[in-house]
């Protein structure tokens, strides 16, 4: 392989053969390109893009570039989810344990937080004991045990991606859809796959902000995981607001628990879109089961608890969940200036205030505080009073910056004197 000439190629506009892009995906992988060679490529894709023939080329050998996982043992079918994340997300906490409960096996590859958006990972590390890395005979031993396992990418599955995704981030060509599509379908085709649905959100706290190119982001990617084998639909779901009541890592693990348990009045926008996405992958694995019924008569309880004690975690999580996750010392309630009804979220600003927090990250390798946040987030309908309803709860570390959360809270969630009409949390199904 000539990875200069290839890259001058696709530079100017060439078109690559699926050979030249799997010994490129190999190259990115092993180090036969250098740093340079990657992020020129990277840029290239970013400008000249890959074709319908290229793209599912490129992914699969990025796939190929490490351990494919390999379930055919089981006698269910092997069923995940991919969100492309946003404020308050907790998704997958939810998802998981109901599809092992309704007779789906689930190994879910899950991230870290990126900017605004909150991360499934980090949000477990809430859990003490939490074993998020472990190697892949602890994933298929808890996997086969419990029915799900909600992990990260381990060292061996699509390292091609790993390295790319670096340097993508560093040159500025993360936005690139066809290195959006082939990052995020390499990881699920190497973990083995029978189905997929995909969480595709738009609105102001999502990564793609406009229904427009969110439309665009989950057309290719389903067309690409159909041509490489994989069944996947996607959904279109509204991010305009935070989803469920808390943005923050400890808190939304709690709220997750509170859904599982039926312990409060659960926020039924993300009640909706837990079971709309699983009752597509469901029918995508040929599973007549109940969704609602896993999540609300318990068994899905009992396979979150069963997967959090086999990956390390406290047995009684569920039983004591105050017991055991982090709780930051000060709480502020946050009073709207005004009686009225929330009318709007500024949703990235919320998760810039739990970032700004310690929630999440400035910066790679940063340490996160686990317990901050915000609570009893009002949604968008919600009447709000100075002295009654508040806007939401501040957690934080100390009163100086709740104070300037609170601050910032208060521009971010709009009051009026009438509530606007409800916007239904599910747009549009592709595939």
């Amino acid at each position: 392989m000539n990875a200069k000439e290839l890259i001058r190629r696709k530079r100017d506009g060439g078109a690559l053969s699926p050979e030249e892009l799997r010994e490129l995906a190999l190259g990115i992988a092993g180090g036969g390109l250098t740093d340079a060679q990657v992020a020129a490529f990277a840029m290239a894709v970013f400008f000249r893009g890959l074709d319908s023939i290229e793209l599912p080329a490129f992914t699969l050998g990025m796939r190929d570039s490490g351990t494919v996982l390999d379930w055919s043992h089981l006698d269910r079918p092997v069923l995940d989810k991919h969100s492309t994340g946003g404020v308050g997300d907790k998704v997958s906490l939810l998802l998981a344990p109901v599809i092992a409960a309704c007779g789906g096996a689930v190994p879910m590859l899950s991230g870290r937080g990126l900017g605004h958006t909150g991360g499934t990972l980090d949000k477990l590390e809430a859990i003490p004991g939490y074993d998020t890395a472990p190697d892949n005979a602890r994933l298929r031993a808890v996997v086969e045990e419990t029915g799900c396992a909600i992990v990260g990418q381990t060292d061996d599955l699509a390292p091609a991606d790993r390295r790319l995704y670096a340097i993508r981030d560093a040159t500025g060509s993360v936005e690139s859809i066809p290195l959006i599509v082939s990052s995020i379908l390499s990881k699920k085709l190497a973990a083995g796959l029978d189905a997929l649905v995909l969480d595709v959100k738009h609105g102001s706290g999502a990564f793609m902000a406009e229904l427009h190119h969110a439309h665009d982001l989950a057309t290719a990617l389903v067309d690409v995981a159909v041509a490489a084998g994989l069944p996947t639909v996607a959904l279109l779901t509204d991010m305009d607001s935070a989803l469920g009541v808390s943005a923050g890592n400890a808190l939304e693990v709690r709220e997750c628990i509170d859904v599982l348990t039926g312990q409060g009045d659960p926020d039924e926008r993300l009640v909706d879109v837990t079971l709309a996405l699983c009752g597509v992958l469901l029918e995508l694995g040929g599973l007549d089961a109940d969704p609602a019924a896993a999540l609300h008569g318990g068994a899905a309880a009992e396979r979150f608890a069963a997967m959090t004690a086999a990956l390390g975690g406290p047995a009684d999580l569920l039983e004591r969940p105050q017991a055991h996750l982090p709780i930051a010392p000060v709480r502020l309630a946050v009073e709207p200036e005004r009686p009225g009804f929330v009318t709007s979220h500024a949703t990235r600003d919320l998760g810039l205030v739990v970032l700004d927090l310690g929630g999440g990250r400035h910066r790679d390798g940063q340490a996160i505080d686990h317990g901050v946040g915000l609570d009893a987030i009002a949604g968008v309908g919600q009447e709000v009073a100075p002295g009654g309803r508040p806007l939401c709860v501040v957690h934080a570390r100390d009163e100086p910056s709740a104070q300037a959360a609170a601050r910032a809270v208060r521009e971010a969630i709009a009051v009026g004197d009438e509530a606007p009409p409800a916007v239904p949390v599910v747009t549009e199904r592709i595939g």
